[in-house]
C-alpha cells in the first residue's frame, strides 16, 4: 500500500484573504504531527466567527504558534513522497497553496486528494489482495464505503481542530480498510485457487 497520510487546516476566515492558523496530518501507522501557525505579515484578516468555530485567537497564534515558512518546509520534508487526503480538498488546497506562497515556495509542491479517493482505493486493493473475483469487487466496495459514510454521519459534526479532524478522516479510512479484510475473511467470497 502506498503512503499517505489525512490533513486538516484551521483558517483566520473563509474570506478571500484568510489564511491558514493551524495544520495537521496522520499517517497511514496513526502517526501524527499538529502545527499552529503563526501569521506572516501580511496576513491580518480575521473572523471573530472563525474564532469561535476553532477557539484559536490571533495572540495564542502570535505566542505559540510556529513560524509559517518552518511549517511549511516542514511539510515539504517530510509529506513530498506522501499521497494527501482531506475531506474538504478544495478548501484545505487553498490555505495549502497560501501557506506554500507564504513562504516562497511553489504552491503546486504538495496536492491534496479527495479522503474518499483514498478509502475506495484501498478498499479495492485490500478486496483484490484478498481474493475477491472482479465482478464482485466494485458492489462490495460501494456496499463497505457507503456503511463507513454512515458511520461518518453518525460521529457529527468536525471538532474544527485540525488534530481531531485529520485523525477522524484517517479513522473513516481504517474502518473502511477493517470492513475490507474483514470481507475477505468471510467464506465463500474469494475466488477458488
Amino acid at each position: 500500500m502506498r503512503r499517505l497520510a489525512f490533513l486538516d487546516f484551521e483558517a483566520s476566515s473563509l474570506g478571500k484573504q484568510g489564511y491558514p492558523i493551524e495544520v495537521a496530518w496522520v499517517f497511514a501507522t496513526g502517526e501524527a504531527e499538529s502545527f499552529l501557525i503563526r501569521p506572516a505579515p501580511g496576513w491580518t484578516d480575521w473572523d471573530p466567527g472563525a474564532e469561535a468555530v476553532h477557539g484559536l485567537s490571533r495572540p495564542h497564534l502570535a505566542r505559540e504558534g510556529a513560524p509559517h515558512d518552518w511549517v511549511a518546509l516542514h511539510m515539504l520534508t517530510v509529506l513530498r513522497d506522501v499521497a494527501l487526503y482531506a475531506s474538504a480538498p478544495s478548501w484545505d488546497g487553498k490555505w495549502l497553496s497560501r501557506l506554500l506562497r507564504g513562504s516562497g515556495l511553489p504552491r503546486h509542491a504538495l496536492r491534496l486528494r479527495d479522503t474518499e479517493e483514498a478509502q475506495r482505493c484501498s478498499v479495492l486493493e485490500i478486496l483484490d489482495a484478498g481474493g475477491i473475483p472482479p465482478d464482485r469487487r466494485g458492489g462490495l466496495a460501494a456496499k463497505i464505503l457507503a456503511s463507513v459514510g454512515k458511520d461518518d454521519s453518525a460521529a457529527g459534526p468536525p471538532a474544527h481542530r485540525a488534530l481531531a479532524d485529520a485523525r477522524q478522516e484517517w479513522r473513516l479510512w481504517q474502518a473502511a480498510c477493517d470492513r475490507a479484510r474483514a470481507e475477505t475473511a468471510r467464506p465463500g467470497t474469494r475466488m477458488p485457487a
